[in-house]
């Protein structure tokens, strides 16, 4: 539980430059925890799509943006927006358009 509030504990105006290092680390975790219980822990695949690189190329940052904030009506895809901060996604989409490092 505790892990679960630090994940989410910073403010929906916090600033890109406002990413430290640890919160990049729980910002991959969550990637690789939350996102990956549907789009599979390695990022492959699931119930969702696959988040790698190759397989989002054809994808906009703004789309990629966009699904994380707002969800996708009708299906699995919860928003995002009231637990992540809008400079937080935009380094999420980015670390997904290169390839996510393992949450170490």
């Amino acid at each position: 539980m505790a892990l679960i509030f630090a994940l989410f504990a910073h403010p929906v105006g916090a600033q890109e430059s406002s990413l430290t290092p640890a919160r990049q680390k729980e910002l991959i975790y969550l990637l690789r925890q939350d996102c990956g219980s549907c789009h599979g822990l390695t990022l492959e695949g699931g119930l969702g799509p696959t988040l790698l690189p190759k397989d989002l190329a054809d994808k906009s940052e703004e789309w990629l943006r966009e699904v994380i904030l707002n969800g996708i009506p009708e299906t699995a895809m919860p928003p995002w927006r009231s637990l992540l901060a809008e400079p937080e996604v935009d380094w999420l989409v980015k670390m997904m358009k290169r390839g996510v490092p393992d949450a170490k």
